[in-house]
């Protein structure tokens, strides 16, 4: 019976061990899913019925973090002048503000842009959608 304690105690050791090691995520891993979290946002923004017209005018947001474009991309983005009273489109520009940040202070270092072609930014070529 002391044998089964000390195993069911070495066994919810190991398992605490294992949950504490499970790395957090990195400068990379937060842009990237950030990025794809506001490309999202804004796709289903666009197809929302309920949303103002003013919205068909936002400039495009789709966005490539390995793309030195990107930046400036997310710069005209935020300062757009237009929708501030469309709460979703606010929202969307505090993600895109903070992708910005993210990029340019705290993870400048730790990112590699492998283009800089801006026209892929406006034109993307995008994977052909797979019938279900």
């Amino acid at each position: 019976l002391p044998t089964m304690k000390m195993l069911l105690s070495l066994i919810a050791l190991l398992s605490a061990a294992l949950l504490a090691n499970t790395a957090p995520p990195t400068c990379y891993s937060r842009v990237l899913s950030l990025s794809k979290e506001i490309t999202e946002s804004f796709k289903e923004l666009q197809t929302s019925k309920a949303v103002d017209s003013c919205v068909e005018m936002l400039p495009r947001l789709y966005l490539d973090i390995h793309n030195y474009c990107v930046l400036a991309k997310l710069r005209d983005f935020v300062a757009y002048p237009r929708c501030e009273r469309v709460l979703e489109v606010s929202e969307l520009k505090e993600k895109a503000r903070s992708l910005y940040t993210i990029m340019i202070s705290y993870c400048r270092r730790d990112l590699v842009f492998l283009t800089d072609d801006c026209s892929t930014l406006e034109n993307p070529i995008l994977p052909p959608i797979e019938p279900s």
